[in-house]
């Protein structure tokens, strides 16, 4: 019974998140008006006449550009939650693991990063 008193707000918080998208979905599909029109059935589907072809050239500069600021975004949370268990790991009972483990995970950042810019060429070192 403690165990249903304890993760029973969980799995009605699971149901609620799972059953709330579907729902809304199921929703609209019944509540919509359906009206399918030549212009509607375009590519776009904002009511303006594509010009042009769908396909265009994608720059892969900004695409880098993304994935290393998500590694530095990832870096910086990871680094800020280090710094408040610090304490915690400075003391006598904590392993060598766990205490120098941030540190090669910036070192494989780094390296990752480096070896992603090199590769692109987006810097020269």
């Amino acid at each position: 019974m403690a165990l249903l008193d304890t993760y029973g707000p969980v799995v009605i918080f699971a149901i609620i998140a799972i059953l709330f998208p579907l729902g809304t979905f199921f929703a609209s599909r019944l509540f919509r008006p359906t009206n399918p029109t030549p212009l509607k059935d375009l590519v776009y589907e904002c009511g303006e006449v594509p010009e042009g072809e769908a396909q265009i050239e994608f720059h892969f500069q900004y695409y880098m550009f993304a994935l290393i600021f998500m590694v530095f975004d990832v870096a910086a949370i990871f680094l800020l939650l280090w710094a408040f268990a610090w304490g915690d790991l400075l003391g006598p009972n904590v392993s060598p693991v766990a205490r120098y483990s941030p540190l090669l995970f910036l070192a494989i950042m780094f390296i990752a990063t480096n070896y992603a810019l090199k590769k692109e060429e987006v810097i020269h070192i």
